[in-house]
């Protein structure tokens, strides 16, 4: 009967869900047929629920008048479960298109995200670098994302990426008009620049630091080779300002190392209005009351965001006070340094962040902070114990380097001397670094911390002498098998320092100096 004959079609948009920092394709079908209300089916939570009306409203605002029939919206995949806002635009767009009162042209070939508000304005969404590079890896023809996320993609040239602030301003894209002016690229050019991860002037220049030669030196290696590094002394021996100051030494990063860690910060929403890729190393300094999973990452059931290790990313991670950390938290950092990467599992899901850090902490000798400082110190030999109880065993096995800071005296500031810039380290930090990417080009890996024992067996061949040296060390010391393979790491980067090709027994000296609780010097 024609009466009952079907004057609509039914529409598929394409749009995208972030799991860990990948983001997979989810499809938004929309059908409207005889019949009255508005469902939306395919494990949708709250937030998406909650769109329908703020959805119904802007279109509205447009002018465009919402059938009054059964419109079915169903998000594809239907098991994998759908949150946030950012599934507005999509919905809108399907509604339009099957409604037939417009006419796109090709709208299924474009990938598009975006909140919308009550005025028909488009919101920035968290996720858009990963969902742009989807779009590209399958093929699509376009992105269309709100202006503040599409920025973050600015630098990606694979496809088109525009950056909308209007809905009005979608339909004109898929409508055929010339839009070259909402493309990512233009956007970036006309917008003024905004921050990013590190702003330059939270860093210390080790210029500025007076005295502490030898502690200078241990960052110097740390960030050369990507070492963990922990600073142990009493307050206001430089501690802090040395970790900041490592923050100016470190390399610049690679394109590839820019674009995970502005996915991690893109999933993380961190660069929202922030144009172009992370181009500084991050630097992270939680405060040490911070929650396990403010450190590790967390969430409820899908909805899991990357946590401190993982912001850290290709960068540093500076736990201040670290013996006053809760002692789980504390625990939970053992597979993060040793495996480079954090796997959160949940009820119905897992994921995997990376979280590939440099971990600098600091921390005083005893609670109050002044052991080892003359007659200063007030505590018991019991609460000395159980204050450094929380800086041994595994953890502290993994920290290649550990020192001890004494306060400079008072003199040395009237007589301190020109110290080395931060810049001048950074050209020897660099340098270092170049020799390792050059010699773990095909391994998959960039510093010497990150190598496998089986790598620093290949790469740091110790000749006879080195090798009664690092003996001799460990049968005197009783060190761990890990703080063997972890000296031969920090002797590699000790020689790349100094342009060796072979590491020689100072260099295994120097190293193995660096294993201060493993010699029982606290």
């Amino acid at each position: 009967n024609d009466k009952y004959k079907k004057k609509t079609m039914l529409t598929q948009i394409k749009a995208a869900k972030c799991i860990g920092t990948q983001a997979v394709l989810v499809t938004v079908e929309t059908d409207i047929d005889h019949g009255i209300g508005i469902h939306l089916v395919g494990l949708a939570d709250a937030a998406v629920k909650e769109s329908l009306l703020r959805t119904v409203t802007a279109m509205e605002t447009l002018g465009f008048r919402v059938p009054g029939k059964k419109i079915v919206i169903n998000l594809a995949p239907a098991d994998l479960r759908k949150n946030g806002s950012g599934y507005d635009l999509p919905i809108a767009i399907g509604i339009m298109a099957s409604s037939g009162k417009y006419q796109f042209s090709g709208a299924e070939e474009y990938l598009m995200m975006g909140e919308l508000g009550l005025d028909g304005s488009v919101r920035p969404i968290e996720g858009a670098l990963p969902f742009v590079e989807l779009a590209a890896e399958i093929g699509m023809r376009g992105v269309i994302l709100p202006a503040e996320s599409a920025l973050e993609a600015a630098e990606i040239t694979e496809i088109p990426v525009y950056g909308i602030t209007l809905l009005s301003e979608a339909l004109s894209i898929l409508q055929g008009v010339d839009c070259r002016h909402l493309l990512a690229g233009e956007l970036s050019a006309r917008l003024p620049a905004r921050g990013g991860t590190r702003p330059e002037e939270n860093t210390v220049d080790f210029s500025d630091i007076i005295g502490q030669e030898g502690a200078k030196r241990a960052v110097e290696i740390a960030a050369a080779g990507g070492h963990n590094l922990i600073m142990i002394g009493a307050p206001g021996s430089g501690k802090s300002s040395l970790a900041k100051a490592m923050a100016g030494i470190l390399p610049p990063m690679t394109r590839e190392e820019s674009l995970e860690t502005s996915r991690i910060y893109s999933v993380a929403g961190l660069r929202k209005g922030c144009s172009g890729l992370v181009r500084q190393r991050p630097f992270r300094s939680p405060h040490y009351s911070a929650s396990m999973a403010a450190i590790i990452g967390g969430g409820a059931g899908d909805n899991i965001v990357p946590g401190e290790v993982t912001l850290a990313d290709n960068g540093v991670l500076f736990l201040d006070e670290m013996p006053q950390m809760p002692k789980s938290v504390l625990e939970s950092l053992r597979g993060p340094i040793e495996d480079r990467k954090v796997t959160i599992s949940r009820l119905k899901n897992k994921v995997d962040f990376p979280s590939s850090f440099t971990l600098v902490a600091a921390a005083n000798p005893c609670p109050c902070g002044y052991y080892g400082e003359g007659d200063r110190c007030r505590c018991t030999a019991a609460q000395r114990t159980a204050y450094l109880a929380k800086l041994s065993g595994p953890i502290m096995d993994r920290i290649d380097l550990q020192v001890w800071m004494h306060p400079v005296p008072t003199e040395a500031v009237a007589r301190r001397l020109k110290a080395e810039s931060s810049r001048e380290v950074a050209l020897r930090v660099r340098a270092a670094r170049l020799r390792q990417a050059e010699r773990f080009r095909e391994e998959g890996i960039s510093t010497n911390a990150e190598m496998s024992n089986r790598q620093s067996e290949r790469h740091c061949r110790l000749d006879d002498e080195c090798r009664r040296t690092l003996e001799d060390i460990m049968r005197r010391t009783g060190m761990s098998l890990r703080a063997w393979f972890r000296i031969i790491k920090v002797a590699r980067t000790i020689a790349d320092l100094e342009g060796e090709e072979r590491i020689r027994p100072g260099h295994i000296l120097e190293a193995a100096g660096y294993r201060l609780l493993d010699r029982g010097k606290i």
